[in-house]
């Protein structure tokens, strides 16, 4: 296990908002009465930068941001099982490029759903137990993983329906695992976190025949021979409490716990024992009244900036990738008090949505700089 070693003090940032740039609430949209749990906007095609997706009770719904805080509803998609509680949304494609929206939640059921037809493409069906994060490699969009209660993580291809790997076993986690991450550009490695207070680096790159094999494969999924991975090749004990979220920033982790606050930190691993290393925390990003469990921040999609909700219906916009960090805004209203579950951040930060506790949707655009 990694333990943190001696150096430098972390670089905490100040609460002293920057004011870097405005943003004011252009909608707020009521919808449903059950909390929404996740909100994604669609980064792996250009052609829907301006989509997003939420999921809350049996319901996957997606939406356009328009001009002028207009958001259209485009499609809505309730699941068969009224019990079903989505939890997780991720933005997918098949190898042609037709987009997927990738969804899962209490029932431990992957659902894949063809956005050109609104009709279920597959299916997933392997976790024992609730689905507590999906996200998509964004150098291979075919390619999905999932974090679950079962204390697993599975790396499925949308495409075939096949389950590749499952990363668990006895280096695996020891309670439920809460969030998971690719790497941006090491398409080998994800992490992974949960309920055991660890962060997990995982390597791919022993088993990438099996992935590669999983988009010719012909016969039933079933019959794939899905590899378990064991052992992390790092494990990091950041936290002392449930790691809810966790992000790659370059070869950096971003983290965070209920602790009021996001911890980026460097893993440095030792090359001749796998598992072993240490962990060189460099900055921490506060974030008042975030200290309930299921709270995911979000980033643009150059890692720019991390919006992060919290149980007050605050967000806290940070600069990542400046030192000391930057509050660049501090986002209240005064109807939003219920927790927010998850942001989204737009391709250039200019829009950030919310969702809540309550079932709202909240969207702030950035003031033109004018």
């Amino acid at each position: 296990m990694a333990k943190i070693a001696l150096g430098c003090d972390p670089v905490v940032g100040s609460l002293a908002s920057s004011k870097k740039r405005e943003y004011r609430v252009t909608n707020r949209l009521q919808e449903g009465k059950r909390p929404l749990y996740a909100v994604v906007f669609n980064f792996i095609d250009s052609r829907y930068f301006n989509v997003f997706a939420t999921v809350g009770g049996n319901r996957v719904t997606v939406y356009q941001c328009l001009e002028g805080g207009v958001i259209a509803v485009l499609q809505s998609y309730v699941d068969e099982d009224k019990d079903e509680s989505f939890y997780t949304v991720s933005w997918a494609c098949n190898v042609d490029g037709t987009p997927f929206v990738v969804a899962g939640g209490i029932n431990g059921i992957i659902r894949v759903i063809d956005a050109s037809n609104e009709k279920i493409h597959k299916s997933f069906v392997g976790h024992g137990d609730s689905i507590n994060e999906i996200r998509t490699q964004p150098l291979k969009p075919s390619l999905v993983v999932s974090a679950s209660k079962d204390e697993s993580v599975r790396l499925w291809n949308v495409h075939t329906g096949i389950c590749i790997l499952i990363f668990a076993g006895a280096g695996g986690h020891r309670n439920e695992v809460l969030s998971v991450d690719f790497h941006p550009s090491d398409i080998y490695r994800i992490a992974s976190c949960g309920m055991d207070n660890t962060v997990k680096i995982w390597s791919m790159k022993e088993f990438w025949t099996y992935v590669e094999k999983s988009f010719t494969w012909t016969d039933l999924p079933s019959k794939f021979p899905t590899k378990y991975v064991q052992f992390p090749v790092f494990i990091a004990s950041v936290h002392s409490n449930y790691v809810d979220c966790n992000r790659w920033l370059g070869d950096f982790i971003l983290s965070k716990s209920v602790d009021n606050e996001i911890v980026l930190w460097e893993p440095k691993m030792k090359e001749q024992s796998p598992g072993e290393g240490t962990v060189d925390i460099l900055q921490k990003y506060p974030v008042p009244e975030c200290d309930i469990w299921f709270i995911k921040f979000s980033c643009d999609f150059h890692y720019n900036a991390a919006a992060i909700g919290n149980r007050e219906g605050k967000i806290y916009v940070w600069e990542l990738q400046s030192s000391p960090p930057v509050l660049i805004a501090r986002l209240s209203h005064s109807q939003s008090k219920s927790p927010i579950r998850q942001t989204a951040m737009s391709f250039d930060g200019s829009t950030i949505l919310s969702c809540c506790e309550d079932g709202t949707i909240w969207r702030w655009d950035a003031a033109s700089s004018s």
